[in-house]
């Protein structure tokens, strides 16, 4: 689901970096207002659960790849705000340091898994879990909540992808920059979310809401603040884990790269052609692409990169926490 640079126009991306600084501006407000500063160290514990989360890449119908995000895990645990927080600043990781998602195209992804994704997801978990007061009506909660947010996630990029031929085209009417119409894109997207992505959306968030909650229920949303070791123990545990991503082959859906989308079939016929926006459009070279190091065995450079990537994480909260003058004890509502 991360949208690479140049499949999205510069004028898509803007429009959708300018619809998330509201969103980021009153994320930042609530959380400076209302979460403690010895609270704040837990977001980056989210963001790198976020972060390598993303890196369990599972096969597809149709021969792509996909992951977990755990945005609605994070809202549930964190509130919706600090969920939105966390996984915008796993994003920026991604996109700077692993060329995972683009940079042009970063508010559009923003959107999609760190707004819609955790906000869907937490007020679907919250209604549920409000009108059936029980354990059995949390967890009904968290699986509708978790996978219907996925899905209005993937259906997001979907049109964000189909618009784009619709939108701008060269003199010769050839698609610019995504080449494929929303009666593509929405099926190529949505239908492996249905039926594969949003199953280990789900089976992600509620393994790892259970372990949180047995193992440290103070990190719940509303809840009392407790220690978080076993939390630490359950990221190492990810991080050496992260491999078995690398089991799943193919490119995501509209993530291939210029050497491969020519090639890409669909409807029976390859496209035949890189569109000129996408070829010419603007270029960045991630420190570790792809999670890779070189000279390094691809398993070896992919936990290598989980590492980097939590650590930069954790730190990156745990200074915000040192920084942040405390202005209170209330919960992030």
């Amino acid at each position: 689901m991360h949208i690479p640079d140049n499949y999205l126009s510069p004028q898509t991306c803007a429009v959708m970096g300018a619809a998330m600084i509201p969103v980021w501006a009153v994320a930042v407000k609530k959380i400076k207002a209302e979460v403690p500063k010895e609270m704040i160290p837990l977001l980056g514990i989210g963001a790198a659960v976020s972060f390598l989360l993303m890196m369990f890449n599972v096969p597809l119908p149709g021969g792509t790849t996909g992951h977990a995000v755990g945005g609605t895990l994070l809202a549930i645990l964190l509130g919706p705000w600090a969920a939105c927080i966390s996984v915008t600043v796993a994003l920026l990781i991604q996109a700077l340091m692993f060329g995972d998602g683009g940079i042009l195209s970063f508010g559009a992804n923003c959107f999609n898994m760190a707004f819609v994704l955790p906000f869907v997801g937490y007020y679907i978990y919250k209604f549920i879990k409000d009108s059936v007061k029980t354990d059995k009506g949390e967890y009904i909660g968290m699986i509708a909540g978790s996978y219907i947010g996925i899905n209005v996630a993937a259906f997001c990029a979907a049109i964000e992808f189909g618009i784009q031929p619709l939108l701008f085209k060269s003199a010769t009417g050839q698609p610019l920059y995504c080449p494929y119409p929303l009666s593509v894109t929405i099926p190529a997207m949505t239908i492996p979310h249905l039926l594969v992505a949003g199953v280990v959306e789900v089976l992600f968030t509620v393994a790892v809401f259970s372990f949180v909650k047995k193992v440290s229920p103070g990190t719940i949303y509303e809840g009392a603040k407790e220690k978080t070791k076993a939390i630490y123990g359950l990221i190492i545990g990810l991080i050496c884990l992260t491999p078995l991503g690398l089991l799943a082959a193919g490119t995501a859906w509209g993530e291939w790269g210029t050497d491969e989308i020519q090639d890409v079939v669909s409807g029976g016929s390859a496209l035949g052609f890189v569109p000129a926006g996408m070829q010419n459009g603007f270029s960045f070279e991630a420190l570790m692409p792809d999670y890779s190091v070189s000279g390094l065995p691809e398993a070896a450079g992919y936990i290598l990169s989980a590492i980097a990537g939590a650590a930069i994480l954790i730190i990156l909260f745990k200074v915000i926490g040192y920084l942040k003058k405390d202005k209170g004890e209330s919960a992030l509502e």
